[in-house]
């Protein structure tokens, strides 16, 4: 038998999220959940099959990227659903489990499914009768192997967020038939949940079996569970959920960014904008512009901008190409960055014609190893890399946390900066730079070379500096 729908996901793998299409190639109508905010791809996908957008949904108010909702309503005339709980400040419908979507060759119906945010709801495909359900769009509220984290909105919430969750998988989404799929929005990758599988979607039956949070247990042990093993996230996500209920700034595509002179360029320094330099780490080490942010664009640069760059920079971009410049471009409009002021044209080799340039002192994992008492060794890896193995004698210290909190330690040695291969300790050396650190040298290929050589790491009680 014909399906009535296809559903066309869109992974955005820095995020970790998906985005999906569904529609109808009889109708021709499609509505589109949980949407980034360059929508220019969800469009194109649209237009190809010759499909009308009638309805853009958002599961929860997102705390990981800015909504494309309004992007689309604007360019489409779709309607913006969204959860009557979330109290949105811009013309939506506002959806609550009475609310019926239909598409004629399927309906859509609301499930409140609160935990991950208080006003989290699921969007459930059944059949064009309304009686048969076949497909949900859990969001947060069930993702592969776990649910999304409750944590994210204050300390007092966590645990009566954690509770909702609780009733919320157990007695709500457990209640549907086995052979339901599940389209989570949240998966591998997102710092909106805890660690869990690869796999981006999944059936009602298969977590029933799998998901670890799905087992029976008591509310307190559910709870113990869902809380542990929780990952830092970055610090923009306590600016997404308040843009998102108010409604972010229209801007009608990608912009498109204006080129600078190094003279330009300069100008806007010196008047409080930031140079964020895209390129990857070995060429910002060779040479930068002094008091740069050096994020490569696959780092992936909008978690680690969100992360390191205070929000609401004005932002001048170094990079090698324009096809590079509007990748930094979509990744920083998804995440709010909106005052990107353009690029240095000519990039690094023009300015380095009329302006100083900075270094990065780099040295191997043999030099490291011969003259380790000469260093003051700083692994910024994450806590279950740390964990896992680390050097003896080095220090713990998150690479998330470095451009907000105090840097302890001494500067009576060099500091050498090591992630597990060099993205995440060039990054920290440049906020280390604009701090104030200077005599910092990065290992080269960090942990994977230091491993690749066969040299012994360990994995005794870590030396974590808490603040």
């Amino acid at each position: 038998m014909k399906q009535p729908y296809f559903i066309q996901p869109f992974v955005d793998t820095g995020l970790g999220n998906s985005a999906y299409l569904i529609g109808s190639h009889d109708t021709k109508k499609a509505i589109l959940i949980d949407p980034l905010r360059d929508v220019d791809r969800y469009l194109y996908a649209a237009s190809e099959q010759g499909l009308t957008l009638t309805h853009v949904l958002d599961t929860h108010l997102h705390a990981d990227f800015v909504s494309g909702n309004r992007e689309i309503a604007q360019q489409t005339g779709a309607l913006i659903g969204a959860s009557a709980e979330a109290k949105v400040g811009f013309d939506h419908q506002a959806l609550t489990e009475d609310s019926i979507i239909d598409l004629g060759a399927f309906q859509i119906r609301i499930m409140a499914t609160p935990g991950h945010t208080p006003e989290h709801i699921s969007f459930l495909i059944t059949n064009a009768d309304g009686k048969t359900p076949e497909a949900l769009f859990s969001g947060g509220a069930l993702i592969v192997g776990g649910a999304a984290r409750t944590d994210l909105l204050s300390h007092e919430m966590t645990h009566p967020l954690a509770n909702h969750l609780y009733h919320t998988i157990h007695n709500k989404l457990l209640k549907l038939p086995d052979e339901v799929n599940v389209f989570p929005t949240h998966g591998a990758g997102s710092f909106c949940v805890a660690p869990a599988s690869s796999e981006r979607t999944t059936t009602i039956g298969k977590e029933r079996v799998t998901n670890k949070l799905a087992q029976p247990q008591s509310e307190q042990e559910f709870i113990k569970r869902a809380l542990t093993g929780l990952p830092m996230y970055p610090t923009y996500y306590k600016y997404m959920r308040e843009i998102n209920q108010r409604g972010a700034k229209i801007l009608g595509g990608v912009p498109i960014l204006k080129p600078h002179s190094p003279a330009e360029a300069k100008s806007l320094i010196d008047s409080g904008a930031v140079v964020l330099d895209i390129r990857k780490q070995k060429q910002f080490g060779e040479g930068h512009i002094p008091n740069s942010f050096g994020i490569r664009v696959d780092a992936p640069l909008l978690v680690w901008a969100g992360w390191v760059i205070p929000f609401g920079s004005r932002i001048l971009l170094v990079g090698e190409s324009a096809s590079q410049m509007e990748d930094a471009t979509r990744q920083l409009m998804r995440i709010g960055y909106d005052d990107v002021l353009g690029y240095i044209e000519g990039g690094i080799e023009a300015w380095a014609r009329e302006y100083s340039v900075e270094t990065i002192k780099s040295m191997n994992v043999t030099e490291l190893r011969e003259r380790l008492n000469d260093f003051t060794l700083v692994d910024v890896r994450n806590l279950v890399e740390w964990e896992s193995g680390h050097i003896a004698g080095a220090n713990h210290f998150e690479g998330g946390r470095i451009a907000w909190e105090e840097f302890p330690f001494s500067q009576d040695k060099p500091l050498a900066i090591q992630c597990a291969s060099g993205n995440r300790s060039m990054i920290a050396i440049s906020v280390l730079k604009r701090h104030g650190f200077h005599n910092v040298i990065q290992v080269e290929g960090g942990m994977t070379q230091w491993k690749l050589k066969g040299f012994e790491t360990t994995r005794s009680a870590p030396n974590i500096i808490q603040l």
